[in-house]
């Protein structure tokens, strides 16, 4: 979940000719949508649910205003003629239950096309059935848990949980094993300790980083738990230093991670930290993240690939910084799946809810070039684009260290 992973965006005006929007809920004012677009058919809304405040609120807010940003060119772009496109921001505080709240409260509008989140895996746990009753497209730009698409046995039964549910970002099946071989090989640490906060994504990255590390030839020292809203890590340090790691990685998210490396550090364990894309942000360094430190994020970085040059360039007019974090071009890519859609699926037609089968059906089969390479579905709903970065803190800012897919 982290900053600035992201791909492939100069080929947004090709994407944009697939953009629509459409609505039931008529603008007796006419076709004027900022001076030459139509919108007498109505309004239509697309849905984001993210932590829009609370500790992880950088995320959601570089979430939503990336959707924003793909709504506002569609609806530039006249992209579905007759309809306009509007955005509708919950705040699930990072919270499975207050995204359940969100969830609902979304899909009970009939207007509402499709939901770009959550941020969170285990948010969106209590997501995914609320919108599945009611068919509404969900498509998520940052869950990376496989048992969201695939189940709890992904690994050797995988089976479809929910046929609206979709992400444009990789998982941790993925990701736990490609830090693992960078810890391991190119790192060369091969005592590593692991610290969890207990949450499904946080838990589930760690498990699979640990039977890479087995496999590879490591060897995991210790484990220990952390809460989420801990401040104070001497505990936990104490019995981890005892152990002599090489390395420690934490599953979890930032806002936890950077103290408890600048913990590590001062408590005289002062080896890297290594976390998955839940610390990817800035601000890990600004709590504490020190030199060395390392974290994966799905995607390439934006800003070493030209092809990523105009989706940095518009969220900058639009909102004055580039500052979209780990999954703002994700979330870009998401709302245009969802547009792109809702533009086949209404074409030369009107927007209800019967048109919900539809756009499951057409989000499936939905492929372009986007903000983070090629968009496109596997028969789970995962994404096919498996790129992932290595990061280390250098000079108190992230460099990408490594770009490539896992390979076993």
């Amino acid at each position: 979940m982290r900053k600035h992973s992201v791909k492939s965006a100069a080929i947004v005006g090709s994407a944009l000719l697939v953009l629509a929007a459409c609505g039931s809920n008529k603008d007796e004012a006419g076709g004027n949508n900022g001076g030459s677009c139509d919108t007498s058919k109505g309004t239509l809304t697309v849905g984001v649910v993210a932590p829009l405040s609370g500790n992880l609120s950088a995320l959601g807010l570089g979430i939503k205003q990336s959707a924003e940003l793909a709504v506002d060119e569609a609806n530039k772009k006249c992209t579905v003629p007759g309809y306009k496109l509007t955005v509708s921001a919950q705040d699930d505080e990072a919270n499975p239950a207050k995204g359940a709240q969100a969830a609902t409260k979304l899909s009970t509008d009939p207007n509402v096309v499709g939901v770009v989140g959550t941020l969170n895996s285990s948010v969106a746990q209590t997501v995914q059935p609320i919108l599945q009753e009611k068919k509404i497209v969900q498509v998520s730009p940052a869950n990376t848990s496989p048992t969201l698409t695939r189940g709890a046995e992904f690994q050797t039964a995988p089976k479809r949980q929910y046929d609206n549910y979709f992400r444009v970002c990789t998982t941790d099946d993925l990701q736990g094993p490609f830090a693992a071989n960078y810890l391991v090989e190119k790192a060369g640490k091969k005592k590593i300790a692991i610290i969890t906060d207990g949450k499904t994504y946080g838990e589930g990255l760690a498990a699979e980083l640990q039977k890479q590390v087995t496999k590879k030839g490591g060897e995991i020292v210790g484990a220990e738990k952390v809460g989420e809203k801990d401040t104070d890590f001497s505990g936990v340090i104490a019995k981890i230093k005892g152990l002599n790691p090489e390395a420690v990685y934490y599953g979890g998210e930032y806002p936890v991670a950077g103290p408890l490396s600048k913990q590590m550090k001062d408590a005289g364990l002062d080896v890297p930290l290594m976390g998955g894309d839940g610390i990817f942000d800035g601000k890990f360094v600004e709590l504490g993240g020190k030199e060395g430190d390392l974290a994966t994020s799905v995607g390439a970085p934006t800003e070493s690939l030209a092809t990523a040059k105009s989706f940095v360039e518009a969220y900058k007019a639009k909102f004055g910084k580039e500052d979209y974090a780990a999954y703002g071009a994700f979330s870009y890519d998401s709302a245009n799946v969802i547009i792109g859609a809702l533009a086949k699926t209404v074409e030369g037609g009107a927007w209800d809810e019967s048109k919900r089968e539809a756009m499951l059906t057409n989000v499936a089969a939905y492929s372009a070039s986007g903000a983070t390479g090629e968009v496109k579905f596997d028969e789970y709903g995962d994404s096919t684009n498996k790129v992932l970065t290595v990061y280390q803190v250098t000079s108190s800012a992230w460099k990408d260290v490594q770009t490539g897919e896992f390979t076993g």
